[in-house]
């Protein structure tokens, strides 16, 4: 998947199916300013009450999904991109 209008459909039809009326909390981890001008930011997502995941995505005894994320944003003119996007399934994240 590629580029924003591909991004946002997919996040379209998540939030709309599969994460739709759930709570969602993110928790920045650790801001790196690698230049003046970009960050990586390390993420924590939870998502509390999902009622169905597809199979494989790790849900804990608690009924959270957790996935940590990784952004890199860009300051350009007068504002602050979202340069590249990276969620990652981690099975071990699901034991709390």
């Amino acid at each position: 998947m590629h580029g924003a209008p591909a991004f946002a459909g997919r996040h379209r039809r998540i939030l709309a199916t599969l994460y739709k009326g759930p709570t969602k909390r993110h928790t920045v981890r650790r801001i790196r300013l690698v230049m003046p001008d970009v960050a990586v930011v390390d993420i924590d997502n939870e998502v509390h009450g999902v009622r169905a995941v597809p199979a494989g995505i790790a849900v804990a005894a608690d009924g959270v999904v957790r996935e940590p994320l990784m952004e890199l944003f860009v300051r350009r003119p007068g504002q602050c991109w979202t340069e590249a996007y990276h969620k990652v399934d981690l099975k071990w994240a699901a034991k709390p």
